[in-house]
């Protein structure tokens, strides 16, 4: 037997392609402090989601539907700077703004919602020196990529998205 147990001879072992994880794990643990506001930690982060105080919460951090929100606008920045590298491209002075509908009729208890986030427009202004062609390919692989899109849109959400660009 080879190495660790795998029966894989020396010559075999050369043979071997060495591949990355392509399931990873992690966990995020909430502890709920009051009815509203949670303590979240991931890695060795802290961050704290609560609900407004006109919702009977302290205002001290995203609630939860905001988190889901700023998930999207973080992944959209992350992703489309990856495609952008592989296109060989530079992004500078990137602004993603979210327009959301979200219906409250399921937060509020009044009926369950299929779909809470009909819709949602994304907003990118970036300053670059891509080509019409390499933009074109950020535009469509970033929803290809972008977990949390993929989510949403599973999900039934509309993702819309308008890339206003100017030239670095």
């Amino acid at each position: 037997m080879g190495r660790h147990g795998t029966g894989a001879s020396t010559g075999e072992w050369t043979r071997m392609k060495i591949q990355a994880k392509t399931i990873v794990q992690f966990q995020m643990i909430g502890e709920a402090e009051t009815h509203s506001r949670t303590l979240l930690s991931t890695r060795e982060l802290v961050d704290v989601s609560d609900e407004p105080e006109a919702r009977g919460g302290s205002n001290e951090g995203f609630a939860p539907t905001e988190f889901l929100v700023a998930g999207l606008v973080a992944c959209t920045n992350v992703i489309s700077h990856k495609v952008a590298a592989r296109e060989g491209v530079r992004f500078q002075d990137m602004k993603i703004s979210a327009g959301v509908d979200f219906n409250r009729l399921g937060v509020t208890l009044q009926e369950e919602i299929a779909v809470p986030f009909p819709e949602i427009q994304l907003d990118i202004e970036v300053a670059t020196d891509a080509s019409e062609q390499q933009m074109a390919a950020i535009r469509d692989d970033l929803p290809k990529f972008c977990p949390v899109s993929k989510v949403m849109t599973q999900a039934g959400t509309r993702i819309s998205t308008k890339w206003t660009t100017r030239k670095i």
